[in-house]
């Protein structure tokens, strides 16, 4: 992405990382929701290779993942999709990802768009406060309550700014085990997504 012209505000960039197996229409609201409080110019969704948080847990294959997040991404101009984590080995590490997004746009404004129960356990994650450095922390909270209650006090966490979302009662769990019940969740995914899971055969048992 190439910088704005000179004397341009700064590109605002929301950096929404997560296993997205599958990305659902919850997914979609909060990420719309961020977008419009934060004025972000992008949303970028990241899939993780191998999520850090979820150790020994099947994840369906990234390609999959990444067609079906290039699919939900149809779904706001705003939203674009980005392979960063799927093209680097190992663990995911969002310190790893915002250095590569620092270098991408030396410039911009990142906002780590996370929940309230990602933030509680921020301390556990590798080098929060070089995390909390590089991207201010954008609390979704989906309850109505504040969202920095029982969030560790990690250097950096002042900068926290709390989003307002619509709460959707949708979870990547709930789709997946409602598939392997025979259920209808059409009403949980976009079509496009949806399309990608019936194809491939997805969460059956």
């Amino acid at each position: 992405m190439a910088p704005g012209p000179e004397g341009a505000p700064p590109l605002r960039l929301g950096v929404f990382g997560g296993t997205f197996d599958p990305p659902h229409i919850g997914h979609v609201s909060v990420a719309r929701d961020a977008a419009d409080a934060l004025a972000l110019d992008r949303v970028l969704w990241i899939p993780a290779l191998d999520p850090p948080h979820k150790p020994g847990v099947p994840v369906t294959a990234g390609a999959i993942r990444w067609e079906m997040v290039q699919a939900a991404c149809a779904a706001d101009p705003r939203f674009q999709a980005w392979d960063g984590e799927l093209r680097r080995p190992g663990p995911s590490y969002t310190v790893d990802t915002l250095r590569a997004l620092r270098a991408l746009h030396p410039e911009a404004l990142l906002f780590l768009l996370m929940g309230a129960d990602q933030a509680r356990e921020l301390d556990t994650w590798k080098e929060p406060e070089e995390v909390l450095r590089l991207a201010t922390p954008a609390l979704m909270d989906r309850d109505g309550a504040s969202a920095l209650v029982g969030v560790p006090p990690v250097a950096g966490l002042e900068r926290a700014v709390a989003v307002p979302v619509r709460r959707v009662d949708v979870s990547a769990t709930g789709v997946r085990d409602a598939v392997a019940r025979g259920e209808d969740v059409s009403g949980s995914l976009l079509p496009e997504v949806l399309a990608v899971v019936l194809r491939e055969g997805l969460y059956r048992r």
